[in-house]
């Protein structure tokens, strides 16, 4: 990035509050952009910048949903249990519903892309987790 006569660079993780998958998600070449300066490093001659810092993190709105049971999409299987995306965007926040929370039968496991019920049970802003009970949804019902 030209700032006038420094290096400036936007490390990935602070292009976005978002999980993205390439930095052109973001931003592309030649766009004009603001930023937040993090760092000056005068002997190296460069600046570090944030383009999430001026924005708000948007994973505070949904600790007020904690304890909500939602429809959420699998959107990937691991062994520690399933990702679910819990917001209808592409690029929307994904938790964990580990093993010891998904049915209790091996036949009801999720398969990818698959719908599932699941209650927001925790959110680690520091950590950036969202901890999913889909065993907990249907206890409710």
């Amino acid at each position: 990035m030209d700032i006038g006569g420094f290096e400036a660079m936007i490390n990935v993780p602070e292009l976005s509050w978002r999980p993205i998958n390439f930095p052109t998600d973001v931003v592309s070449v030649g766009q004009e952009i603001t930023a937040e300066i993090l760092d000056v490093d005068l002997t190296r001659e460069r600046v570090s910048l944030s383009l999430k810092a001026l924005h708000e993190d948007p994973m505070q709105s949904l600790t007020g949903q904690i304890g909500r049971t939602i429809v959420g999409r699998v959107t990937e299987l691991v062994p520690l249990g399933a990702f679910v995306r819990i917001e209808d965007v592409e690029n929307g926040f994904e938790g964990l519903v580990p093993r010891s929370e998904l049915a209790a039968e091996p036949s009801e496991t999720p398969q990818l892309g698959d719908a599932l019920l699941v209650k927001i049970v925790d959110i680690d802003l520091v950590r950036r987790r969202i901890a999913l009970s889909h065993r907990q949804a249907i206890s409710e019902l």
